[in-house]
């Protein structure tokens, strides 16, 4: 497939659409339409603003009514991923905004995104800074090997991945919208669909504050999927770099399991000779599977492999 997607030149558009992905939000809905309501006129164009209700049980849904936004509610709670794009194909303009239902992002700064992103790029993303997006030592240490995969793939910096807070022309994304994930994954999957598309990203620094009411993230099953949409867009977009970097790891396993079998054994021949066949069939065994999951079976999600081979 085509690593590059073709738009225009000029991507200053008429008008932006807002959407607003919510699942009980009823705490902070008010309060982040309300912000965006004051922030409108710094934007100096038309817009509007879109609340996607994911099948929520609390009144999320009527309080963005009463606040005189658009509502679309979803029967069921079908994960961030799929309000996100439920309202991006529903969005009367190209011009796209996602912002957190729960008051954690600088809504007032989405003019500076949007001037920022009339300059000619494709997407603005505001990059989160601060003691709330630092989190515990397990995000850090998740966040860490996220970012390096896809920055690895990507050959260029990448200050935030997943960031919900960022301006973007939604056609390169209804072109392959079957390859997204419904879940929290989302926006990593925009940020490496426009990177390795060649299509021209920007970053502005914004402070990330403490949500209103509970996260909804699951911080392992959210972690698998996001490596297997890492992993799937290595695979069709760069697969060069994807066998590259299972090539480095076989290559690496082998010497540090030769060593340390070599230490133990104390036969430098029989040590190897172990780790050559334990370590590679392993290694083959496990990217056969994680290949052939991503490639040939997008819709099934490597957490469920794993709870497929329980016992």
């Amino acid at each position: 497939m085509s690593t590059e997607i073709e738009i225009p030149q000029s991507n200053i558009a008429r008008g932006i659409s807002i959407i607003i992905p919510a699942y009980n939000e009823e705490g902070a809905i008010g309060k982040t339409i309300g912000d965006i309501n004051k922030m409108l006129p710094d934007l100096g164009r038309p817009a509007e603003v879109l609340v996607v209700d994911d099948g929520s049980t609390d009144n999320t849904a009527g309080l963005a009514q009463a606040a005189g936004v658009r509502v679309i509610r979803q029967p069921i709670n079908g994960g961030y991923g799929r309000a996100l794009m439920t309202g991006i194909i529903s969005a009367s303009y190209d011009t796209i905004a996602i912002v957190d239902a729960d008051d954690t992002y600088p809504i007032d700064r989405l003019p500076e995104l949007a001037v920022k992103y009339d300059e000619g790029f494709q997407m603005v993303v505001g990059s989160r800074q601060g003691i709330h997006f630092d989190g515990s030592w397990f995000s850090r240490l998740q966040r860490m090997a996220f970012r390096f995969l896809a920055e690895f793939a990507a050959g260029r910096a990448i200050p935030d991945v997943n960031s919900g807070f960022r301006i973007f022309d939604r056609r390169p994304v209804l072109e392959v919208k079957g390859s997204f994930s419904t879940g929290f994954s989302f926006t990593c999957s925009l940020t490496l669909l426009f990177l390795l598309t060649h299509l021209h990203v920007a970053y502005l620094p914004v402070p990330y504050h403490r949500r209103i009411g509970e996260t909804k993230v699951k911080k392992l099953k959210d972690a698998l999927r996001a490596l297997q949409i890492i992993v799937t867009f290595f695979a069709q977009f760069n697969p060069l770099k994807l066998y590259l970097l299972l090539l480095l790891v076989c290559w690496g396993g082998n010497i540090m399991f030769g060593v340390g079998l070599w230490l133990l054994v104390g036969t430098a021949s029989a040590a190897f000779l172990v780790t050559l066949v334990a370590w590679n069939v392993g290694c083959l065994l496990g990217a056969c599977t994680i290949l052939s999951l991503v490639l040939l079976r997008p819709d099934v999600s490597i957490e469920r492999l794993i709870k497929s081979c329980r016992i």
